[in-house]
């Protein structure tokens, strides 16, 4: 529709108005990283709830609606989404959007993974050859894939690259100012025990202790053998225990009840309307419940 509009144009020698990029995220932090950057000269619309486990959803036509009218699809990647992101595109038959295509940004393609070469064992639990794609908590890891994603949206849109430029970095500016301020905030908080390997990027970034993981392998449920484990070995120590909204709460709610350590169901999403004061937001919440050790 874009492009046709474009094409009516040109052919009665008509100005030509301002068209916005169309862009498909495939969650709402992906959303907020796009409007972030494209402002006013993108439409986005977000293909998957945030309040959902984004491994687990499954291809839906609304999906494949939104993907079909995309000039640009904006993923988490590192295979994140790929139970059921390549099926959407493959279902919305639009060519742009394929992989190795300018209308396919994945962020996690544009900055260093954690736990990367880890081997594609399944007895290893779910997890990804390529590194942890769970990218999006790292507040300094947006900032570059905001930059990165400037310049293909310049590509895309050559009109917009100034303004697409300055809104990343401008964004990239603030998140480096306010990981400062978090940083020292979370001085000295006794340390975390999470759920899934998801919230490790922002307690690295914060240089907060990881003392574990709920799950006894990415992907698998909490076992009551690995629960009585975890107690044994942080009994004594002080810490916080977190986990999603999206995940259960028998397994975090007995370990901190056994600790005496606070549990604190945790979103990892801002709304799907979200701007970066959301996601700024976002972390603030994390870093406001640390700091009540």
């Amino acid at each position: 529709m874009r492009r046709l509009l474009l094409l009516i144009i040109l052919a009665v020698g008509a100005p030509l108005p301002a068209v916005a990029l169309e862009v498909a995220a495939t969650t709402p932090n992906m959303a907020m990283l796009a409007r972030s950057v494209g402002g006013e000269h993108v439409n986005v619309s977000v293909l998957a709830p945030g309040d959902r486990d984004v491994h687990y959803l499954e291809a839906r036509p609304s999906m494949m609606v939104a993907l079909r009218r995309a000039d640009l699809l904006v993923a988490v990647g590192g295979e994140l989404e790929l139970g059921w992101l390549p099926a959407a595109v493959q279902g919305a038959a639009n060519p742009r959007l394929l992989p190795g295509r300018a209308g396919h940004f994945e962020a996690a393609a544009t900055v260093a993974l954690l736990d990367a070469g880890s081997p594609a064992d399944r007895s290893r639990g779910d997890v990804h050859p390529g590194g942890n794609p769970h990218i999006y908590l790292d507040p300094l890891r947006m900032a570059v894939a905001a930059e990165a994603l400037a310049e293909r949206m310049a590509e895309l849109d050559p009109a917009n690259a100034a303004a697409f430029r300055q809104n990343a970095g401008n964004f990239a500016a603030r998140m480096e100012r306010e990981t400062a301020a978090w940083r020292e905030r979370a001085r000295g908080a006794p340390g975390a025990l999470l759920f899934h390997k998801d919230a490790v990027y922002l307690m690295t970034r914060l240089e907060v202790p990881v003392h574990g993981y709920l799950e006894p392998l990415p992907g698998i449920p909490p076992t009551a053998g690995h629960i009585q484990q975890l107690v044994r070995e942080l009994e004594g120590r002080k810490g916080v225990v977190f986990h999603m909204v999206y995940e259960p709460s028998r397994g975090p709610d007995r370990v901190g009840r056994e600790l005496g350590w606070p549990v604190f169901r945790m979103h990892n999403n801002v709304p799907p309307e979200g701007v970066a004061d959301d996601y700024v937001a976002l972390i603030e919440s994390w870093v406001a419940r640390l700091e009540e050790r």
